[in-house]
């Protein structure tokens, strides 16, 4: 067989990389990449520019079984890690606010009840967050607690049945319209807890407020907010049973870094696909600047970019779909994908030139959101250093 020539090359998947997924994997794919191109691509600079995302964005999500869908029973579709991935590639190739949504709505809220809650917390939750009936937002990053949340200063105290929580959270996406927030707090050992534990916190509880975060220059078509916790008294029924320590928001963590791994590969693709576009039909000097030997450059190493991310992505889905997959290998997945398609997204950015800067076109809004999703999750230090642990056997946190 001769080999393939360069004609016959997709340009947005020049390794192909995605004829390694199953008929169920292109079906969500193919599925999510319509539903995305149609019914939000045409109206998320107006989102952006607006510091917005229309709550009825939620129902549609759900509708399409977008919401919790990595988890099984309880209305969620029960996919497969590599479906969820190709989900969250699609939905952030649009926006990042968007998977930044679906990751704090499955990964982060609905997994937490999912794998830490009770049976009566599962059936009151997930089948309504599954269906997109009700938000739910997960409230651990505090104003002096973020890259270490073991030094959370949120309390709960036993008061006779009750526990009742005091502190504040920030940076908490989804906060403004969610309908229940799962907490974590510090609980005093002494009175036969055990650490850090998690709390199912209704929205309109008393002593419990919102702030809506403005002013974001960042992931603005997510809606991101500071809980405040004033006497908040709940049942003992509140708790998250299944969670004792650090291990439990962490695990959830690790679930909602793997969509970032994949939502950066959507998020580089959409930047390298609209400079390559952009590139053969802006004309300069009488001819497209795709015909430039330093324009062809810069596009031939977002093409590897991509396609390293790619297979970045996917190597670790297939790990995750196996059960095998390691958080040192997700810090990795993390870090290069998100440096990657900040490359790209600035590297585009160029080839678009003053067109570049505006909401007409959708690189610079992916090149501010990249900039959120280089932080949070986890920031590069913390990543770097959780490879280094793996790699080292040495502990360099503290």
């Amino acid at each position: 067989m001769s080999p393939h020539s360069v004609a016959e090359l997709d340009p947005v998947d020049i390794l192909a990389v995605d004829d390694e997924l199953g008929e169920t994997e292109r079906d969500i794919r193919d599925t999510v990449r319509a539903f995305a191109r149609t019914e939000l691509a045409p109206h998320v600079a107006e989102w952006f520019e607006a510091d917005t995302m229309p709550r009825e964005v939620v129902k549609h999500l759900g509708a399409l079984g977008l919401l919790g869908m990595h988890l099984d029973g309880y209305g969620c579709a029960g996919t497969g890690a590599t479906a969820y991935g190709v989900a969250c590639r699609e939905l952030e190739a649009v926006d990042s606010g968007l998977r930044s949504f679906v990751s704090t709505q499955g990964s982060l809220a609905m997994y937490a009840l999912h794998r830490w809650g009770s049976e009566e917390q599962k059936q009151r939750w997930l089948p309504a967050m599954a269906a997109g009936e009700a938000v739910g937002c997960f409230g651990l990053t505090e104003p002096d607690a973020g890259s270490d949340p073991s030094a959370m200063r949120t309390r709960a105290r036993r008061d006779g049945d009750d526990w009742v929580l005091d502190g504040s959270k920030m940076w908490i996406t989804n906060s403004p319209f969610a309908d229940v927030a799962v907490v974590w707090a510090q609980t005093d050992p002494e009175r036969g807890a055990k650490g850090i534990r998690g709390f199912v916190v209704p929205a309109g509880t008393p002593g419990f407020t919102v702030n809506k975060i403005t002013r974001k220059l960042s992931l603005r078509v997510s809606v991101t907010g500071e809980l405040v916790l004033d006497g908040v008294r709940l049942p003992a029924d509140a708790v998250l049973p299944g969670a004792a320590g650090l291990s439990g928001p962490l695990s959830c963590l690790g679930e909602a870094r793997f969509g970032i791994v994949w939502g950066a590969v959507g998020a580089a693709r959409a930047c390298y696909e609209t400079a390559l576009e952009y590139a053969g039909q802006r004309e300069q000097f009488g001819r497209p600047l795709a015909g430039f030997q330093l324009t062809q450059r810069k596009l031939s190493e977002m093409a590897v970019q991509v396609a390293q991310a790619s297979l970045l992505a996917a190597r670790l889905g297939r790990l995750k779909d196996a059960g095998r997959l390691d958080p040192a290998q997700i810090s990795v997945g993390k870090l290069a994908n998100v440096r990657a398609a900040l490359d790209v997204a600035r590297s585009a950015r160029t080839i678009l030139g003053g067109n570049g800067i505006t909401l007409e076109y959708p690189v610079f809004r992916h090149m501010v959101n990249l900039e959120t999703v280089l932080t949070y999750e986890g920031t590069e230090e913390m990543h770097l250093l959780s490879i280094g642990k793996a790699v080292t056997g040495v502990q360099a946190f503290r």
